[in-house]
C-alpha cells in the first residue's frame, strides 16, 4: 500500500469518527474565547502604549535626517590629545567590573547558604533572606550608583559600591538556586560516614556547585563591563566619564574612538569569557 492510500484511509477514518463522536471534535466557546480575547487585548494594549507614549512616525523619519548629520561627523575616529587618559578610563573600568563583581559574589555566597533550603531548613530563614536578595536585586544598578554617589562621593569607589551591591541580590538568587539543585546523595554519604553538618556543605555540596557558580561569576564579570561603562556617565568613574564629556560638547570623533575601544574591549572579555564558562561547565574546552 503506497502511502497516498495510507492518508486517504487515515482521512476516511477521521471522517467517520467525527461523525460518530461530533462532541468531541467540536470546540466551545470556552475555549474559542481565550484565543478571539487574548489577541484583541494585545493589540488594544500596544495601540493604547502608542498613545500614551506619543509615538510618531513622522518624527522618526524626521529625526532620521538629524541622526545622519550628527553621524557623518564623527568620521574619522579619533581621541585628539586623550589617547592615554581614554586608556587608563578603559582600564579603570574593568577594575571596577571586577572589583565590582568579585566583592558581591565573596558577600553572596555565604548569605545563598542561608538562603538554600536544603542548608537551612528553617523556612523564616530562607524565606527572609530571599525577599532580601529580591528588594536589592529589583533596583538598577544605575539607582545604585546614584545613590552611592550622594554616600561616598564622585569616583571609581562608587562604581564599585553600586556594581558590588546590584550583583550581591543577583548572586545570592543564582548562588541559592544552585545549591538547592545539587544531588543529596553525596552530602548523605558524608553523613552516613559520621561527618557533620558543615563537612556535608564542605565535601558533599561545594565541590558540585562551584563550577556552577563560577561560571555565573564570569557571566557577571563581562555584563558588569557593559553596566560600568554606564554608571561612569552619573560620575561613577571609568570610561564613562569621558564618554558623557565627548556628548555633552559634541566632540563626535572622540566619541567614536571611545565606542569602538569600548566595543573592542567588551568583545575581547566576551570571547574569553565563554571559552572559560563552556571549559568549567564542562562543554568546551579552551582553545586560546
Amino acid at each position: 500500500m503506497s502511502a497516498t492510500q495510507l492518508r486517504q484511509e487515515a482521512l476516511a477514518g477521521m471522517s467517520d469518527l467525527r461523525a460518530r463522536y461530533p462532541e468531541q471534535f467540536s470546540i466551545g466557546w470556552a475555549r474559542r474565547l481565550p484565543r478571539i480575547v487574548i489577541p484583541l487585548l494585545l493589540v488594544a494594549l500596544a495601540g493604547y502604549a502608542f498613545v500614551t507614549l506619543d509615538v510618531s512616525p513622522e518624527r522618526f523619519w524626521r529625526g532620521l535626517g538629524r541622526l545622519g548629520t550628527l553621524i557623518v561627523p564623527m568620521f574619522p575616529p579619533d581621541p585628539g590629545p586623550r589617547l592615554w587618559p581614554l586608556f587608563e578610563a578603559m582600564g579603570e573600568t574593568l577594575a571596577i567590573a571586577f572589583l565590582g563583581t568579585l566583592t558581591a559574589a565573596v558577600l553572596a555566597f555565604p548569605f545563598a547558604l542561608l538562603a538554600a533550603k536544603n542548608v537551612i531548613p528553617n523556612i523564616f530563614v530562607h524565606f527572609g533572606v530571599r525577599r532580601v536578595f529580591d528588594v536589592i536585586r529589583s533596583i538598577d544598578v544605575l539607582i545604585w550608583a546614584l545613590m552611592w554617589i550622594s554616600v561616598v562621593g564622585l569616583g571609581p569607589f562608587a562604581g564599585v559600591l553600586a556594581v558590588a551591591t546590584s550583583d550581591f541580590g543577583s548572586f545570592g538568587k543564582l548562588f541559592s538556586e544552585a545549591i538547592e539543585a545539587t544531588d543529596r546523595k553525596a552530602a548523605e554519604g558524608v553523613a552516613a560516614s559520621g561527618g557533620s553538618r558543615l563537612h556535608q556543605v564542605r565535601f558533599g555540596l561545594l565541590p558540585q556547585v562551584l563550577p556552577v557558580i563560577a561560571s555565573q561569576i564570569l557571566y557577571f564579570f563581562e555584563s558588569n563591563t557593559r553596566s560600568a561603562t554606564i554608571i561612569g556617565i552619573v560620575g561613577a568613574g571609568g570610561i564613562g566619564v569621558y564618554l558623557s564629556e565627548a556628548i555633552r560638547v559634541l566632540e563626535l570623533q572622540e566619541l567614536l574612538f571611545t565606542i569602538l575601544m569600548i566595543l573592542v574591549v567588551v568583545s575581547i572579555i566576551d570571547f574569553v569569557s565563554t571559552r572559560l564558562r563552556m571549559s568549567i561547565i564542562g562543554r568546551q574546552r579552551i582553545e586560546m
